[in-house]
């Protein structure tokens, strides 16, 4: 066995069973021995179109499926592509493992073709844990290592291996100084804090009247925990985005998302709570939590270096968040004042008829809130659906109710662009049997998406269920900035950096033997997803919509309402944004009337 055998015989000790790559002379002997391994069906290897696409799938696995990711690249240019998709993982505290090449030890240091200090390159991406391997017995606890850390901190790794070492014969390390022995055994961590803190929490949680619930992505496998603490205190529950799938949409105290994205109910939740509980979050964004010294805070997260970073919190919990709050329960005192939770549900119903009231409104030709609303009741059971950033993300995130059994996620800390098509790639090579359903701006698409097709032709035949969709918004603009930038900035739509050009993504469709739809008719929008739905291949669902529909932040302060009315005279589509603006303005105020 050689030193590239023994890398994918480990890490299928450690039960990592799919591999998202590009292959190159640097990784050359790595990929021979993957094909060994792929023609033994012990490893399923999916082959992107860029690397940055395979880091992104990883992630998007290690978060659909909670295992650590797997991806790989050849030196050089191959490395240096994974890096955007490995901060994703980073950003959002997810396991992954990258496996890169390097070109031969003796040619390091010489200003050789594609070598590119990746030690040097990576070290703050893999801050938890990167090391070159040069010498075969070594290989051993670089796997190791890289595997465990990957898993129990939820970090990116990466393993470097130069080329001349891939083929050279594995050894074990022997039993001698300067050699060390690591193994596969499981790590078995304590997820609930002590009964002191818990009893802490419970004082402050049992003594509040107006309670206020964040979960996060670490809250996404304790739904039935949020929900008893939720109920015994009469709480409502907010979401930050990447833990948009804890709770069910449909319960009416969930308030929605919280943040720019976010929702009028869980703003006035955060404003108005005298007792706030955060659950497995970072949420970044302190002005939309209490006010520091409004209420008495609580936070349960597994990261230590979470805690108390967004709000002072009174008392934090270092621990699971489903163990937590199955700990902390008997400790909960049901209250018997419901008025707070009656008012949050009022709220909350009023805001969804608000959200219809704005998705019906007309537009110039497709309202991009028409487009999720006709989606939202016919997402299949155990959905996964993906988003990418920009204007879409307001959208999946107010408009789409999530179901208990969905999985959702975006790029979150980072934000990327061209996330999408990749998650929900790894969503459907992870689930097969499950409908996907990626939520792309035009912006993303260009960008990423469209090789993603590629990709999706290739591995569409090998799934059980053939239901992909991808929605592809387009309006030709790079739309969340160009509002930002009137919004925040009082500058109008910068027409050079902003503007880009049209492209007939449905057509595309076909070129690659998948369906292609196109929408730009409000009356056939819900015609059109029944047809994607159905159809016996992926496809691209392209809707014409209206860039000058504004995503309106959940609370308009003074400074934003100053730079929007800035932005005007430079605005090049001034009608248009005021129509717009205009008309979702009034279906906030005036929800009940006919649209």
């Amino acid at each position: 066995m050689n030193v590239s055998e023994f890398i994918w015989k480990r890490l299928q000790e450690w039960g990592l069973k799919r591999v998202y790559g590009y292959p190159g002379d640097g990784a050359g002997g790595i990929d021979v021995a993957l094909q060994h391994e792929v023609d033994a069906k012990r490893i399923e290897y999916v082959q992107v179109r860029h690397e940055e696409m395979a880091a992104f799938m990883a992630t998007a696995h290690a978060k659909f499926t909670g295992q650590v990711g797997l991806c790989f690249a050849t030196s050089g240019p191959g490395a240096i592509h994974l890096l955007n998709g490995l901060y994703d993982a980073k950003l959002d505290h997810v396991g992954v493992v990258a496996i890169m090449g390097q070109q031969a030890r003796s040619a390091i240091g010489a200003h050789y073709q594609q070598e590119v200090d990746l030690q040097s390159l990576c070290k703050d991406v893999a801050s938890e844990y990167i090391v070159t391997v040069t010498e075969p017995a070594q290989i051993r606890h670089a796997i190791d290592r890289a595997v465990r850390i990957a898993r129990d901190r939820r970090a990116p790794t990466i393993v470097i291996v130069p080329n001349d070492l891939q083929e050279l014969p594995y050894s074990e390390p022997p039993m001698a100084h300067g050699f060390t022995h690591t193994g596969i055994g499981l790590t078995v961590e304590s997820h609930v804090p002590d009964m002191k803190g818990l009893q802490a929490a419970a004082e402050i949680l049992n003594s509040g009247k107006k309670v206020a619930i964040l979960a996060g992505a670490g809250a996404l496998e304790a739904t039935d925990e949020l929900l008893e603490v939720a109920d015994l205190l009469g709480a409502g529950i907010a979401k930050a985005l990447l833990g948009k799938a804890s709770v069910p949409d449909e319960l009416p105290f969930v308030t929605g998302s919280l943040g720019l994205l976010g929702t009028k109910p869980s703003w006035d939740l955060m404003k108005e709570c005298d007792t706030f509980l955060m659950v497995g979050s970072s949420f970044p964004y302190s002005e939309f939590l209490p006010k520091p010294g409004q209420a008495r805070g609580v936070q349960i997260d597994i990261n230590a270096p979470n805690l108390s970073l967004r709000y002072p919190m009174e008392v934090c919990l270092q621990g699971d968040s489903a163990a937590t709050l199955r700990a902390l329960i008997p400790l909960l005192t049901r209250k018997s004042d419901r008025s707070w939770r009656t008012r949050i549900e009022k709220e909350v119903a009023s805001w969804w008829d608000v959200l219809r009231a704005r998705a019906m409104q007309s537009a110039k030709p497709l309202n991009p809130q028409r487009v999720f609303w006709e989606l939202s009741p016919r997402l299949p059971e155990n959905a996964i659906i993906t988003a990418d950033s920009g204007s879409v993300a307001n959208w999946y995130a107010r408009d789409l109710k999530m179901r208990r059994g969905m999985k959702a996620s975006l790029s979150g800390g980072l934000a990327s662009l061209g996330a999408g098509t990749p998650y929900a790639m790894a969503g459907k090579m992870a689930y097969p049997d499950r409908t996907v359903i990626a939520c792309m701006g035009d912006g993303a698409m260009q960008m990423n998406g469209l090789n993603v097709m590629i990709t999706i032709s290739k591995y569409w035949k090998q799934w059980d269920n053939p239901h992909l969709i991808v929605l592809v918004l387009n309006n030709q603009d790079l739309n969340q900035v160009t509002w930002e930038e009137r919004v925040q900035l009082g500058k109008g739509k910068t027409e050079a950096t902003q503007s880009i050009p049209d492209f007939p993504y449905h057509k595309y469709a076909e070129l690659l033997d998948l369906k292609g739809i196109y929408v730009d008719d409000p009356e056939k929008v819900g015609a059109a997803w029944d047809e994607a739905l159905s159809a016996d291949r992926p496809v691209i669902l392209e809707a014409r919509t209206d860039p000058d529909v504004p995503p309106l932040p959940p609370h308009i302060t003074l400074k934003q309402a100053k730079a929007f009315l800035a932005s005007l005279p430079t605005e090049p589509e001034l009608a248009d944004v005021i129509r717009g603006s205009a008309k979702e303005m009034l279906a906030s105020i005036l929800p009940s009337k006919k649209s």
